[in-house]
């Protein structure tokens, strides 16, 4: 693709007019600061790591959530939660860049289907609403968490769709994440319970319903094979413009192709590396200024 419709895109997602929607991709780079190892993101790598290297069967390698669902068969769900909070709640892992160039630009509504907290951590320098999404939960219709973060710390109970302040940042993390406290969406009965209440109505909060229509979407780091995935970002995404966005993957497979086609998304033979050696030609203050005149609060820079 060609620079220019890349600083398009860098520009849509200042301006807000586009929500970066991030995959295990983006996490690309991020390694544990002790081993040097990369962090587990994609749904091989997750497996691998769950099973202490070693692969499953090949059923159960097809997909992360059929792994899980294996692995809390037999030793119950809190030992996959264990897992989750060791390696993204107790883990140093290093700084992504994507993630902080996002925070840097001031990037107001922001998808994160990864269970890792980098997103948060950029963000840790300012107020911001995070919503993570849970499942199989008694007590409620819902299927997602609202907190409230002060600028230090996040609040120590939920906060209401009502008391949000709409105009701080959003934080979305539908698959959950270890801050403040653990919630995960991972296994196949997870995303069972998780996606039917989402295609209910049920786990997106009202006020990102209303702000989310007409919006457009950047995929980053997000391989549309997997079943599960697919059917949370057609959701996610409801009420989106024409078209609805655009993907970042190189060497799209014809799966993909027909996905992306079905929801109007256009396919762009790039990756996140691409994206951010563009936004290094563009400097973050132009960016910024476009979230600026929208109305979007930006914090200052390191």
């Amino acid at each position: 693709m060609a620079e220019t419709s890349m600083q398009d895109l860098i520009h849509g997602i200042g301006s807000g007019d586009i929500v970066p929607y991030l995959g295990a991709g983006a996490l690309s780079g991020v390694v544990n600061l002790e081993t040097g190892e990369p962090i587990p993101a994609d749904s091989d790598s997750l497996i691998l790591a769950m099973n202490n290297g070693k692969p499953m069967s090949p059923r159960l390698m097809y997909e992360f959530p059929r792994a899980a669902m294996d692995i809390e068969l037999k030793r119950g769900r809190s030992a996959v939660n264990r897992f989750l909070d060791t390696l993204y709640g107790n883990t140093r892992w290093s700084a992504s860049p994507l993630h902080a160039w996002l925070a840097a630009i001031g990037t107001h509504y922001v998808i994160d289907i990864n269970r890792d907290s980098q997103l948060q951590q950029c963000y840790a320098d300012r107020p911001h609403t995070l919503i993570r999404g849970i499942s199989r939960i008694a007590g409620t219709d819902y299927r997602f968490r609202i907190h409230h973060y002060d600028g230090e710390r996040y609040s120590d109970q939920e906060i209401p769709q009502e008391a949000v302040d709409r105009s701080l940042p959003i934080l979305f993390k539908p698959m959950g994440s270890p801050l403040p406290d653990a919630t995960y969406i991972a296994s196949d009965a997870d995303y069972v319970d998780y996606i039917s209440e989402l295609m209910g109505g049920f786990a997106i909060p009202g006020f990102v319903k209303a702000y989310r229509q007409g919006k457009q979407y950047l995929f980053l780091g997000l391989r549309m094979t997997r079943d599960t995935e697919r059917m949370v970002l057609s959701d996610m995404i409801y009420g989106a413009s024409r078209p609805a966005g655009w993907a970042l993957i190189p060497e799209p497979n014809d799966k993909e192709r027909r996905f992306c086609q079905r929801l109007n998304i256009e396919i762009i033979e790039a990756d996140v590396s691409d994206l951010m050696a563009a936004a290094a030609h563009i400097p973050i203050q132009t960016v910024a200024a476009r979230s600026l005149q929208n109305g979007q609060t930006v914090a200052p820079s390191a």
